[in-house]
């Protein structure tokens, strides 16, 4: 796989996991989880872990690559 592919790869995971923290914030603030009670707390609190899971990883790793870039 090449540099341009993998980075956009690593881009898109990285975009994928701040929207589930986002979508994670919006359940926890949301009415619907407020009825589920347990269960709704248990869902936003998911979406946000593999959120964070797949963001900060690939952060760290891009920042890696394009510093290399700049050598």
């Amino acid at each position: 796989m090449s540099d341009n592919t993998l980075i956009r790869v690593l881009k898109a995971m990285m975009l994928l996991g701040i929207g589930l923290i986002g979508l994670g914030v919006y359940l926890h603030h949301s009415a619907a989880m407020a009825a589920l009670g347990v269960r709704g707390i248990l869902l936003s609190a998911g979406c946000v872990a593999v959120g964070m899971a797949l963001s900060l990883p690939t952060k760290m790793y891009l920042t890696f690559v394009l510093m290399q870039r700049e050598k």
